[in-house]
């Protein structure tokens, strides 16, 4: 659902174009050392990875309880793999922004 909290996600989304990170301002970098933070204290939360751990658990149990090789099946299966790769690529990208922090390195990182 949309609400203000996700109009003001959206808005203040990283931008920045990170193939060259030498060229970025110094206010860019402040940005994605802010974004790699918040990244960080994502991953080191050890709530949000039993969450994670818990919903690719119950997505392999499902996965492996379906028996059959009929169409829907195998459309069921192909649906629960995408599902895990997409996890897979959230925990991806959030390790991507803390390489990226400490690649400019650990300067004063505004609140």
């Amino acid at each position: 659902m949309i609400n203000d909290d996700s109009i003001e996600f959206f808005n203040n989304r990283l931008t920045v174009d990170l193939s060259n990170i030498k060229k970025l301002t110094p206010a860019q970098q402040d940005r994605v050392r802010h974004y790699g933070s918040q990244a960080e204290a994502l991953l080191k939360s050890k709530d949000l990875a039993m969450f994670v751990h818990h919903f690719k658990f119950e997505l392999a149990d499902t996965l492996a309880s379906i028996r059959g090789h009929t169409i829907d099946d195998d459309k069921q299966r192909v649906a629960l793999c995408n599902e895990l790769a997409g996890i897979d690529s959230f925990i991806t990208s959030l390790k991507r922004a803390v390489y990226l922090k400490s690649k400019l390195g650990n300067t004063e990182v505004p609140e």
